[in-house]
């Protein structure tokens, strides 16, 4: 069950809840809170690098593109509807970033950019595998 569902959908559905949270209490800017907090981490080099809750979004939605892109080696039916469910996705996600106040930032929208690599990503490896598993592209090289 797990494999069929996109897991880029869960950081749209938590930044989803912070949006719409923000409305509740009239603040519709989530800018200032994604950017505005976060942790000092001092480096090496004696800088330190400010690790804001945007930059965390960012990195739990690579870290589940990349989940991603490794279920779509697999070729089964249920791989075809994980790839519907995350084109739906990409499709809801664009019209929040569009149509919906509190959602045009530069987090969502590479959030949103990760969800519409995933589809494509999704679709091309799962053609490619599915090519490879039938012999398809054979043809001619004997």
């Amino acid at each position: 069950m797990l494999r069929l569902f996109p897991l880029i959908l869960i950081v749209v559905i938590v930044y989803n809840f912070m949006a719409f949270g923000g409305w509740a209490v009239g603040n519709h800017n989530l800018e200032p809170f994604l950017l505005g907090h976060g942790v000092n981490i001092p480096v090496v080099s004696g800088d330190k690098w400010f690790f804001s809750l945007a930059d965390l979004f960012l990195l739990v939605t690579l870290g589940l593109l990349f989940i991603e892109i490794i279920k779509a080696t697999r070729t089964t039916a249920r791989e075809i509807i994980n790839h519907a469910l995350s084109m739906l996705t990409f499709v809801i996600a664009l019209i929040e970033f569009i149509a919906i106040k509190g959602f045009a930032t530069s987090t969502f929208f590479f959030m949103m950019i990760m969800s519409l690599f995933d589809v494509i990503a999704g679709y091309t490896i799962s053609i490619v595998a599915a090519e490879h598993d039938l012999g398809l592209g054979r043809a001619g090289t004997d």
